[in-house]
């Protein structure tokens, strides 16, 4: 049986993603279902590797893009070169899974500091794809067995929340997840959405009246989807023990409304998936880590979460 190829982005040079892909690639339940391929350096590969006295990688597993000086490169350090090889294997993974060639992607992490000092203009993985791949419409989706958040906006400032909210765009994100979900579970899921606003609003006390105005006809229209789907709720008791357990996946309204209960309950485990798109992407769900870059310690659990979801979500493994 031909195993499915999964390209898997070693991320920013100088942080922990190198390391990652190599112990992704001595996982023998990993390579039991899917041929994972390393898109990065394997100049660089070896030298952690020896660095770390660890085996170096079978050759079959990485595409060698050759895109950065391999000495030139310092653990824990933003550079622009950093920067510009990183989106060089993103790139190339995806334009690889567009013609077919691999049947998902999986990215280690970018770091934007040196992304944006290569002169690159998006502020991550979420922003590249939708622009490479032309998505009429795309989201963030982070997912853990303990619990699952979508975001209607992401890498914006607070202060641009608001404008950036509309009823198509909370709509939008509310049928992706409802999508998502049912093929991950199975079945059709329950959502849950936030209020933007303290106490969602308090009927117009608070705020410009955006749970009335916005986010309470999108779920209506959802409703009638027909999507189970209810809210808004007041954030701070949306996440709750007694709603997550009824609740397959939370709508929320700005990045760190759904990351900062997401990170307290499943740091390690958590998967960034984008949904929306023409291919499948997820990722793992922390940064570039450059205080322990290259020790050998950086946990590798969410890399593999993301490898084996990419594979269920392409249709290669069983839900």
């Amino acid at each position: 049986m031909t195993l499915p190829r999964i390209a898997v982005t070693m991320g920013d040079p100088a942080g922990v993603g190198p390391e990652l892909c190599l112990r992704l690639l001595r996982d023998a339940h990993v390579r039991s279902y899917c041929h994972p391929i390393v898109y990065g350096d394997s100049a660089l590969l070896r030298r952690i590797a020896d660095h770390l006295h660890w085996p170096r990688p079978d050759p079959a597993h990485v595409l060698d893009l050759n895109a950065i000086n391999t000495q030139s490169v310092v653990p824990g350090r933003v550079m622009a070169e950093c920067g510009a090889a990183a989106y060089r294997y993103f790139t190339q993974a995806i334009d690889d899974a567009l013609a077919g060639k691999v049947a998902a992607i999986v990215t280690a992490p970018l770091n934007k500091k040196s992304l944006h000092a290569a002169g690159i203009p998006f502020p991550g993985h979420t922003e590249i794809l939708a622009a490479r791949t032309n998505a009429e419409r795309s989201c963030m989706m982070l997912t853990a067995d303990a619990i699952t958040c979508s975001l209607v906006t992401a890498h914006v400032g607070y202060r641009d929340v608001p404008q950036l909210l509309t009823f198509e765009r909370i709509v939008d994100v509310i049928e992706l997840t409802a999508d998502a979900m049912r093929r991950l579970r199975g079945r059709p899921p329950r959502l849950l959405v936030c209020g933007l606003n303290p106490h969602a609003g308090e009927r117009g006390l608070f705020g410009d009246r955006e749970e009335e105005r916005i986010i309470v006809p999108a779920v209506a229209a959802a409703c009638a989807k027909p999507i189970d789907v209810s809210g808004p709720l007041p954030p701070d008791t949306a996440f709750l023990p007694k709603y997550r357990k009824d609740c397959d996946a939370y709508i929320c309204m700005y990045h760190d409304q759904g990351l900062i209960p997401l990170k307290a309950l499943a740091f390690e485990d958590a998967v960034n998936v984008t949904l929306g798109l023409p291919i499948v992407r997820t990722s793992v769900d922390h940064g570039t880590a450059f205080d322990i870059a290259w020790q050998g310690v950086a946990d590798v659990s969410s890399l593999l979460k993301a490898v084996g979801l990419a594979a269920k979500l392409s249709g290669e493994r069983p839900v």
